[in-house]
């Protein structure tokens, strides 16, 4: 399994946020829209007694409410913010696999197709599922290689994902199934179409991060065989 350290790092250059501002021993990312990966603030020096404020008046003052993502490492942090009245969202997990154990088997012909930029289609299908123009602009933004995935079922478009390579690790992002199509094998065809593309921009290992509560999607990845461990969670300020 990779360190949270390295996941970390390549999630901020896979799904970077506009820009990132220092606040105490904070670094801040200003998301522009593009969810709570890419607008919390991260803990990446030692905490000290007035680092939260800081990072508060740098989320504040950019309009932005306050979010931290704590690793699970970061026991500190996490008890200092709940202390505070924030409340824990989106316990989240690391996936990863090597890039060669997803390439023993190569999916099925004209099931997934790579593309750049994003067609209307897959646009269409990342909509249904909550993801939007802010979201789509983090990809767009990403400065290492990246490519989409337009997964197909028949000759219908059924699927769409992102992936992005930072040195020899690769990030998939944004993996959205049409409702009736899971279940199907689209999003396994869809995978193993990314981790094809990992491999020849020279990536080693193939990692993506999804909700703890995203059970189908752990039964999926745990088939596929990825390992999976804790990575990090949210502590928001209950009201927002």
């Amino acid at each position: 399994m990779i360190s949270t350290d390295r996941a970390m790092a390549a999630l901020r250059a896979t799904w970077p946020p506009a820009r990132v501002v220092a606040a105490g021993p904070f670094s801040v990312g200003i998301g522009e829209g593009g969810g709570n990966r890419t607008r919390s603030a991260r803990l990446t020096g030692a905490l000290d007694a007035g680092g939260i404020d800081a990072a508060e008046r740098a989320m504040a003052d950019r309009g932005q409410p306050p979010v931290f993502a704590v690793r699970a490492d970061q026991a500190s942090l996490d008890a200092a913010l709940a202390a505070r009245g924030y409340a824990m969202r989106d316990r989240t997990m690391l996936w990863a696999a090597p890039v060669a154990r997803l390439t023993a088997e190569p999916a099925p012909p004209r099931t997934g197709f790579l593309v750049w930029p994003p067609l209307q289609a897959q646009r269409d299908i990342w909509a249904e599922g909550g993801i939007g123009p802010d979201r789509i602009a983090v990809m767009e933004r990403v400065a290492v290689p990246r490519v989409t995935i337009l997964g197909r079922s028949g000759h219908a478009p059924a699927a769409a994902a992102f992936v992005a390579v930072d040195g020899d690790l690769a990030m998939l992002h944004a993996l959205e199934v049409r409702p009736s199509l899971r279940r199907a094998g689209v999003g396994r065809n869809v995978m193993l179409c990314a981790a094809a593309w990992a491999a020849t921009q020279g990536a080693t290992t193939f990692a993506l991060l999804a909700t703890e509560a995203n059970t189908a999607a752990a039964a999926l990845y745990a088939a596929m065989g990825m390992e999976g461990a804790a990575c990090y969670h949210y502590r928001v300020r209950p009201a927002e």
